[in-house]
C-alpha cells in the first residue's frame, strides 16, 4: 500500500508552521526533509521520524517504514501541529548533533 495524496497533503498543511521543509515522492511514499536532513518520510499514511535520543521523551510507538528498513518512531497525533513541530525539529537537532 502507498501513501494518498490526502495523506500527504494533509501532513504537509500540519507542517506548514515548519519552514523550510521540503517532501519528495519516492516509490509512492515521500520522504521529508528540514533544511535538507532527511529526518522521516510518510509511509502507508504514517507519518515516521527517525529514532534520536532528542525525541525519545515523547514515548512514539516504534514502526517499520517498509520491509527490511530500520524502526522509526510514528507520530500518531497528526491533528496536532505543534507537537508535530517539536518533534521534528527536536529530530533534527539530535541528527545534527550526531545523538
Amino acid at each position: 500500500m502507498s501513501t494518498t495524496k490526502e495523506y500527504k497533503d494533509y501532513i504537509l498543511e500540519q507542517l506548514n508552521t515548519i519552514e523550510e521543509i521540503t517532501c519528495k515522492s519516492m516509490m509512492g511514499e515521500y520522504l521529508l526533509y528540514y533544511k535538507g536532513l532527511l529526518f522521516g518520510g510518510i509511509y502507508d499514511d504514517r507519518l515516521l521520524v527517525k529514532i534520536v535520543a532528542t525525541n525519545k521523551n515523547y514515548n512514539m510507538q516504534e514502526s517499520i517504514p517498509y520491509d527490511g528498513a530500520k524502526p522509526m518512531y510514528l507520530i500518531s497525533d497528526i491533528d496536532n501541529q505543534e507537537i508535530i513541530k517539536d518533534i521534528v525539529l527536536d529530530t533534527c537537532k539530535g541528527m545534527m548533533n550526531n545523538e
